[in-house]
């Protein structure tokens, strides 16, 4: 039974609005400049009611990350371990598809705010504050580590070492092609296709593989 079985709809409309707006408006402004009366605001709500559900800011903005990042995981999750079923040993272009595939295709989900944690998610990624820093830790360090012992049993010659440089590369590129943003049809003169989602990750995975590979012949 999930947590919100027992939830009123009225209710779980109301922390979805919240938490959507909030998205929107941490994405725009960050934390710091971003205003629980904005967010009340875009989420046609009041300030008393987000400090109902979320207490404060702070545990709104980790609600707020914790909702995307878990879905995340967890898809990534369920996309590697069907790779490795039954003894499957799988390509490391595969496992990085199961990698890149949940973040890129939520970020080009502007219907359902994706693009939106896209922006939020490359301030608390690349954040030197506590709070980046917590967030990142707590969320994704766990999943990360699945995928860097996935790596080291696939790529022969490759050290913990350069598994996590080449994981943490991996996330660089994940992140500069979340969100869309035309660049790459921009600089290629219309030859590439931003909006192209499964042409985005197979040249986001090959990129990715062969530096990992490059890394395992060092």
């Amino acid at each position: 039974m999930s947590e919100t079985s027992n939830v009123p709809q009225k209710q779980q409309d109301t922390q979805k609005a919240i938490l959507d707006a909030a998205e929107a408006v941490f994405a725009d402004n960050g934390f710091e400049g971003a205003t629980t009366r904005a967010i009340a605001e875009k989420a046609e709500t009041n300030s008393a009611l987000i400090h109902y559900y979320f207490r404060n800011k702070e545990s709104l903005f980790m609600a707020v990350v914790t909702r995307r990042s878990g879905s995340i995981n967890e898809r990534r999750r369920c996309l590697k371990n069907a790779l490795f079923a039954d003894g499957g040993r799988p390509e490391l272009e595969e496992l990085l598809d199961a990698f890149l595939r949940p973040t890129i295709e939520l970020g080009r989900d502007e219907e359902h705010g994706g693009h939106n944690y896209a922006r939020l998610l490359v301030h608390v990624a690349s954040g030197m504050d506590e709070r980046s820093r917590t967030l990142t830790s707590a969320q994704y360090n766990p999943a990360a580590r699945e995928f860097i012992d996935a790596i080291l049993s696939i790529v022969p010659g490759l050290s913990r070492k350069e598994a996590a440089w080449g994981y943490l590369q991996g996330v660089a590129v994940a992140l500069s092609l979340m969100a869309r943003t035309d660049r790459a049809s921009e600089l290629s003169d219309g030859e590439c296709h931003d909006d192209d989602v499964e042409e985005v990750i197979a040249r986001a995975r090959t990129f990715i593989a062969g530096g990992i590979r490059a890394l395992a012949d060092q």
